[in-house]
């Protein structure tokens, strides 16, 4: 362990005025942030990380000490980090930075040879993923861009899958934390903030992995809903160090999300309320957090989601396993909506008004804008009441196919209006796609069949059943019982277990991932490990039968409540728990 040396006073770090070139200009458009991954650390933030690296850092005893920011931006973290080091540690310091963005590496330039003159400093303007450097370092510092590989284009985004792995939709500071492992010292310390996506995702999977077996991590902290930067971007930080084999040890884990609960307990920031080392409810100005500590739990495999485990949580989570029958996926695959990649053409809610006449191959669409808890309701303004073409059949073997337009002349027509807009999309093309086709299509051999259908983002959980053969909207999942009609019962129970209050404390235990105000995320990772009582129990019939009343007579805010006191029951807990 080292103790935090002397450091750079604050004032001499506010009392620096950035060049005319600085980073208010480029950071101002959030199209360019989307495109660059540009989220610049807050002073705060980038001081908490110097912080807490330099609480478990072990620098050389003798020589030079190398610095590595591979992303340096404005140089805010470079900044931090040298402030927090002694005199004497920065005079044998050479501080690299990396960035492709030559105004803003100007910047950090500048900025640092102003405030810590006695460093040696090497400014790097090529991509460091592209040509990461050879040496190893002994203190690294990042933020690294935020940008997803659909974004940066297809190209760019295989070459980084094929160097390190990654699959899926993935983010390009996968590809920074993977390089980041590469130029780490055995007994060196890196600080890294990043999304907070990592920790859940499928395509956070090979980033987990690699956090559990090339770094020594010594602890994790996820900042929520904070809000601590401007962009839309809920962070994460992690201080790692070198290490070769698998992680032995337990994983200290934060996590502070807002919530509207009553606070007794403030603090003066975010980031106080992480350093005073307690758990529970903190005020901080107007917001109230809750502050969970304990442990990374991942599972039985490297992979494996990430949450924070503790004595109270576990035992929760204990009573709902030994009350559990099955999960979700037990019902059938979760899957998403259609996604037509040219929504302007096939999705309309003016369908009537077409010159020549409304194409045949129309059909009902269930957008978000039907949602309901239980069931759905009717979109409020005619202009969400949407219908779609779809071009998809199901032939005499039982496979997709698409409809031969000739036999269909007004949505053939049409169709031909756009044809240059739908050939534009090569990946249709390529994947030997007729042009005309839905890129992500459903079984129309299914619509007849229930579906349990649900919001993707959303504040409470929003389930409702589907009756009435509607194509599902991209915006939203379903859950389609493919274990035959004698156990239909299972959606109309799945649908009470995930519109309960009872579900939301499960994923804040199970996953705790929320977005800004409370949201969560309903999708399929998540979704298909929802826990289902036993369908035969009676407790479990009172409960089915009390969702098919609900869907028939809502809204019954009593009847909801009643309900939602059973599904507590069922899994072994009250609501109070």
């Amino acid at each position: 362990m080292r103790t935090i040396p002397n450091r750079v006073s604050l004032m001499t770090m506010s009392s620096y005025t950035a060049p005319s070139t600085s980073r208010s200009a480029r950071y101002s458009d959030p199209h360019v942030i989307k495109a660059e991954g540009a989220t610049y650390t807050p002073a705060a933030l980038a001081t908490f990380v110097a912080e807490e690296m330099l609480r478990v850092a072990q620098l050389p005893p003798d020589g030079e000490i190398w610095i590595l920011d591979p992303a340096a931006g404005d140089g805010q973290l470079l900044i931090a980090l040298l402030g927090q080091l002694s005199v004497l540690d920065r005079r044998r310091s050479i501080v690299v930075g990396f960035d492709t963005d030559s105004e803003a590496l100007n910047e950090c330039a500048s900025r640092l040879r102003d405030l810590f003159p006695e460093c040696r400093h090497v400014f790097d303007s090529r991509d460091f993923l592209s040509s990461p450097p050879e040496r190893r370092y002994d203190l690294v510092i990042a933020n690294p861009p935020y940008v997803r590989t659909q974004i940066i284009g297809s190209s760019q985004a295989q070459d980084l899958a094929a160097r390190y792995g990654l699959t899926g939709r993935v983010d390009l500071y996968y590809a920074f934390v993977l390089a980041i492992a590469d130029v780490l010292g055995p007994t060196a310390t890196a600080g890294l903030i990043t999304s907070n996506r990592f920790m859940t995702t499928r395509s956070g999977q090979a980033v987990r992995a690699s956090f559990l077996s090339r770094f020594r991590l010594r602890s994790v902290f996820d900042l929520g809903d904070t809000k601590l930067f401007e962009a839309a971007v809920l962070p994460a930080v992690t201080v790692a160090q070198g290490l070769s084999g698998v992680q032995t040890e337990r994983i200290p884990f934060a996590s502070i999300y807002s919530t509207d609960q009553q606070c007794a307990d403030a603090a003066q920031s975010v980031l106080d309320a992480l350093r005073n080392g307690n758990s529970g409810l903190v005020k901080v100005d107007d917001r109230c957090f809750d502050v969970r500590r304990g442990v990374v739990d991942h599972g039985s495999t490297l992979e494996g989601v990430w949450r924070v485990a503790n004595e109270s949580s576990d035992d929760w989570l204990r009573t709902v396993e030994r009350n559990t029958w099955n999960t979700f996926r037990h019902i059938g695959k979760i899957r998403v909506g259609v996604k037509t990649t040219a929504d302007k053409v096939f999705i309309r809610s003016d369908w009537e008004s077409i010159q020549g006449g409304e194409p045949e191959l129309l059909q009902r669409l269930i957008t978000r804008h039907c949602a309901g808890r239980f069931k759905a309701q009717p979109p409020q303004l005619r202009k969400h009441l949407k219908r779609i073409l779809y071009p998809h059949t199901i032939d005499e073997a039982g496979r997709r196919t698409t409809y031969n337009l000739s036999s269909y002349p007004r949505t053939r027509t049409y169709l031909e209006r756009y044809r240059s807009e739908l050939e534009s999309r090569q990946y249709v093309i390529d994947a030997g796609r007729k042009w005309y086709e839905i890129w992500v299509p459903q079984d129309p051999s299914a619509w007849t069949s229930p579906k349990l259908v649900f919001l993707d983002i959303s504040e409470k959980p929003t389930f409702w059943i589907e009756l009435d053969g509607g194509v599902v909207n991209g915006e939203c999942y379903f859950l389609r019982n493919e274990r035959g009609s004698a156990d239909d019962d299972l959606l109309w129970l799945a649908m009470a277990v995930a519109n309960s209050s009872f579900i939301e404390t499960f994923y804040d235990h199970r996953f705790n991932n929320k977005l800004y105000a409370g949201r969560r995320r309903f999708i399929t990772q998540y979704v298909e490990h929802f826990p289902l009582p036993d369908p035969e129990a009676p407790l479990s019939r009172r409960i089915i039968e009390s969702a098919k009343l609900l869907y028939e007579q809502t809204p019954k805010p009593d009847a909801e409540k009643a309900l939602d006191r059973l599904v507590w029951e069922a899994f072994g807990h009250s609501p109070k728990s």
